[in-house]
């Protein structure tokens, strides 16, 4: 039987726990800035963290974004992200630890300093940009990462967006800034799953009316996974429901009722690109798409001229774990086709 000095005890840790945590939320934005840091033991410890100005942190393991963050850097493993609700921002380790919170600068003078002290290294001179689609995380695109990376692709980020809470054009806007703080020399190739894809073509879009020849001259192929390229009959259906826009956000609305107003502002790439649509057997078809697809996104809807197009059997929400279709992705990012 628990005693009450043990209670008592218990107690005390979870009140100081919880009242560390209510610090970091409530306190000023200038305040001086700690990390909380939990040890091999389940201890914490308050260590200063060069008097950079900003709020206490609490130097906890987070799940890496979700539905409302969104990166704005990558830097050797090390991502800037921004919350979509409340526009604060937050720095990450590879590890999704939150190194530093509240102000973009201050996350950013956390960035520099974290940078500096790591041993210099060439960047590699390739990366390949994973998107994931709508209501989904940068954690769907966790295996398709792995294999590249067996394959021997140099680099692979996989960019988080808060895909339902935001327009198309903002998720492009920081995919641009993602890109910009790259090295100048990195060449990059996309593999988008789903509403990723309709992101890297309004990005596309953006650099072209810009005539941003530094980013476009870079780009070396792009490889779409059951992209909506013409639209998405399903989110047209959905979108009659009241519920539909808080679930799916305004991106979920430019993919459906919204449509042509998007179009217009979306490009079809200039370099090599591939389309992988996956076609279920007869029988298997979604009433809301009507036609032969993936179950979300038709077959039809997925092409774009100009394109190169693969059809394979499986659902939607699988294509990028199918081994098949990894296979068929690192094929065209070496050699500009699907076969071997």
């Amino acid at each position: 039987m628990v005693d009450r000095i043990t209670l008592l005890n218990r107690w005390t840790i979870t009140s100081q726990s919880l009242a560390t945590f209510l610090l970091a939320i409530i306190l000023p934005i200038e305040s001086p800035a700690q990390i909380i840091t939990k040890t091999q033991d389940s201890t914490l410890e308050l260590k200063k963290m060069d008097n950079e100005p900003g709020p206490i942190n609490l130097e906890w393991k987070t799940g890496g974004g979700m539905q409302f963050w969104t990166d704005h850097i990558h830097r050797e493993g090390y991502r800037l992200q921004q919350n979509a609700i409340t526009g604060h921002w937050r720095l990450l380790d590879a590890d999704n630890i939150r190194l530093s919170w509240g102000k973009r600068s201050t996350c950013e003078a956390v960035l520099q300093r974290k940078h500096a002290n790591r041993s210099t290294t060439e960047p590699p001179d390739s990366t390949v940009i994973l998107l994931h689609g709508l209501m989904r995380t940068r954690g769907s695109m966790a295996s398709l990462e792995k294999e590249l990376l067996s394959q021997g692709f140099p680099q692979v980020i996989r960019f988080s967006y808060a895909s339902t809470r935001g327009a198309i054009a903002d998720h492009a806007a920081a995919l641009r800034e993602v890109l910009e703080n790259l090295p100048d020399q990195t060449e990059f190739r996309f593999v988008g799953h789903s509403m990723g894809n309709i992101v890297v073509r309004h990005a596309l879009g953006d650099w072209e009316r810009l005539a941003n020849r530094q980013l476009l001259d870079r780009m070396k192929t792009v490889v779409m996974l059951g992209p909506p390229n013409q639209g998405a009959a399903i989110a047209r259906q959905l979108a009659k429901l009241p519920a539909y826009r808080l679930v799916a956000g305004q991106g979920g609305l430019e993919l459906g009722p919204q449509w042509e107003q998007l179009e217009a502002k979306l490009a079809i790439p200039a370099c090599p690109f591939g389309i992988i649509a996956g076609r279920l057997p007869e029988g298997f078809t979604n009433p809301l798409i009507g036609d032969a697809g993936d179950f979300v996104v038709s077959v039809d809807e997925t092409k774009l001229p100009g394109g190169a197009l693969l059809e394979v059997n499986q659902v939607h929400s699988l294509l990028m774990d199918d081994s098949s279709v990894q296979r068929a992705v690192a094929n065209f990012i070496d050699h500009q086709r699907f076969d071997d």
